[in-house]
């Protein structure tokens, strides 16, 4: 039998493994079956498939490979209000079960790229709740990956307790009020909140049906994008569904072009709910992102959190009524308590009590707007806490409330988020924050929250496999070779022409690995820098260019000493040929390292 520690779970690393014949997706689910059989003490899914469902998926592979299919032989799991085909829908509520016969969109456009369910997973009944307690028997409520004392996170527990222990590559959640992104923080893993209409919910189960997401939980961020870029596809049967812009597709998930600017609260806008330990975790996060070169602008969230207490405490819990309206009027025992409690709750709810909310939310809007305008992304805690089980069983809707803190107002406003794990809380539970935008900016903060998810945590989900170092391949065509430019090639300087003579393609503007220096030359025009790898570097920014193949040789040749083409290493821990200069060249040069790169230091010519 395949051994799980031998296997790169991520689809990045599956993939290798499928290419290197090192297993075959048939092994790997024979696998995974038998390791879910040996964790039945937490109630992660609702539906297993057996070997015989899974065999159909399997069969579909048969002359194909990962070349064929991005998600080839891919194992994900699904949480239960969203449609298998031929396998039952609960929403954790045996009462309301019913087999479909088609798959939700989403998850056909899954299947067609390759990819096997492994089966249905556990959560908040009907998708009401963050805190993955509010499933009745024969399941029950989820356990932390880290701690089983406290809670998972919800309402898409069990999708994303697949995900932390490395039983599926990714997993579909959904989210309406922050059900993708506090279980993703709470287990140390990526959640993505696309932005609203971008992954179909035909086929969903509605909890909110005007503000419903499909979330992506996934253990990597180029995970999460992978799967983002099957899923997001327009669908006509979907009322609320809304075609990807272009700046938002496929092509824009990498490094950054610039240093990103990131809206932070104000310490006045921060909630902890008395928890120390949160408060000084997102400190910790803050630092991060600010060793990564980031900038970061203090603002008011005061929009944003007045936004958020419409959710519940306005008439969109109509919306959660009407979606159990069949079961509420005819089995309102099959009901969790606090579940029936808070959906009944619509029923007092009329037409003037929605438009004077519509009306407030409107403002809010309109206040937040210039904050995201200034900003790039705005990063905010994902919970100011979290609770041990005990504790949400006794106090189940006013702690449940405090975990929507920094996420109830993200689909009300039509924003766009990722969750990032940062830390982990001293009891053992993941910590994270969040990454959100306008809508149509996945592709933005998905790129953003690679570049901290790499700085920021060292394994992936509750597994001991390691953080990958390259979030993004810079990938030159097949045609052109790749070269880093540190000083006169730069996009706008002296010498650019000779890349844009030769048609060189521009791949990114990146900074190099934290171990650089950087020298102006002696002799000129034109000036030119010395990069050189040293033991107290740091970043510096770079461009990569493709040059073509049959062009690469007249380009270097035209180099002149003490510089030369070598290897050099970027921020994500790829090496790439690029200009490096010769030990003696340093003879009569300047240390510019602290102007911060070879553009900065022109400047500082001219203003001198």
């Amino acid at each position: 039998m395949l051994s799980l520690t031998q296997v790169d779970i991520t689809i990045a690393g599956l993939l290798q493994h499928y290419r290197n014949g090192d297993f075959t997706p048939a092994q790997l689910v024979d696998t995974l079956l038998e390791t879910y059989t040996q964790h039945d003490d937490n109630p992660v899914w609702i539906r297993r498939l057996s070997r015989a469902e899974l065999q159909p998926y399997l069969q579909t592979l048969q002359n194909k490979s990962p070349d064929q299919l991005p998600l080839y032989g891919i194992p994900f799991a699904i949480k239960d209000n969203i449609d298998l085909a031929g396998i039952p829908t609960t929403a954790a509520c045996a009462a309301f079960s019913y087999t479909p016969e088609q798959s939700a969109s989403v998850v056909q456009h899954l299947l067609d790229a390759g990819a096997i369910p492994m089966g249905k997973t556990n959560l908040d009944q009907f998708a009401t709740g963050l805190v993955g307690a509010r499933s009745p028997e024969p399941w029950g409520p989820c356990h932390n990956a880290f701690n089983q004392d406290y809670i998972s996170g919800g309402s898409s527990s069990g999708s994303a307790l697949a995900v932390a222990q490395g039983w599926v590559s990714f997993s579909l959640g959904t989210d309406t009020a922050g059900s993708g992104r506090v279980p993703a923080a709470l287990n140390n893993i990526i959640g993505l909140k696309p932005s609203k209409g971008l992954l179909s919910t035909t086929g969903v189960v509605p909890a909110c049906r005007s503000l419903d997401c499909v979330s992506i939980f996934a253990l990597t961020c180029r995970d999460a994008n992978t799967v983002f870029d099957v899923a997001a596809r327009h669908d006509s049967a979907d009322s609320y569904s809304r075609p990807n812009p272009y700046h938002n597709s496929k092509r824009y998930f990498g490094p950054t072009a610039r240093t990103p600017v990131i809206g932070i609260p104000s310490a006045e806008d921060l909630e902890f709910f008395g928890d120390a330990d949160a408060a000084q975790l997102f400190a910790q996060a803050l630092e991060k992102v600010r060793a990564l070169g980031w900038e970061t602008q203090t603002l008011s969230l005061r929009p944003f959190i007045q936004a958020a207490k419409l959710l519940y405490q306005g008439p969109w819990v109509a919306e959660r009524t009407l979606a159990t309206q069949s079961i509420l009027d005819s089995q309102p025992d099959a009901l969790l308590p606090v579940i029936r409690t808070i959906v009944e709750g619509g029923k007092h709810l009329n037409a003037l009590d929605s438009f004077r909310a519509q009306y407030q939310l409107q403002a809010y809007i309109q206040q937040a707007r210039p904050l995201l305008q200034n900003a790039d992304a705005i990063l905010t805690p994902t919970i100011g806490t979290t609770y041990t089980l005990q504790a949400v069983q006794a106090d189940p809707i006013a702690l449940n409330s405090n975990l929507g803190h920094y996420n109830n107002f993200m689909n009300l406003m039509d924003l766009a988020a990722v969750t990032v794990p940062t830390g982990f809380f001293c009891h053992g539970c993941g910590f994270g924050v969040t990454l959100f935008h306008h809508a149509f900016s996945d592709k933005k903060l998905l790129s953003l929250a690679a570049q901290l998810h790499v700085a920021a945590a060292a394994t992936l989900g509750a597994t001991t496999q390691p953080n990958p170092a390259n979030p993004f391949t810079l990938k030159a065509p097949e045609t052109h070779l790749p070269v880093v430019v540190c000083g006169a090639h730069l996009e706008g300087l002296a010498l650019h022409w000779q890349l844009a003579e030769r048609g060189a393609i521009k791949l990114a503007s990146t900074t190099t690995a934290p171990h650089y220096r950087m020298y102006a030359l002696a002799g000129g025009p034109p000036f030119r820098p010395g990069l050189m790898r040293e033991d107290n570097g740091t970043a510096l920014p770079v461009e990569v260019w493709a040059v073509p193949r049959e062009h690469f040789g007249s380009f270097v040749a035209e180099i002149p000493a003490p510089l030369g083409i070598g290897k050099v290493q970027l921020h994500n821990g790829e090496w790439l040929p690029g200009f490096i200069c010769e030990p003696y060249g340093l003879q009569g040069a300047t240390d510019i390292t602290d102007l911060g790169g070879w553009k900065a230091y022109m400047a500082s010519l001219q203003r001198n």
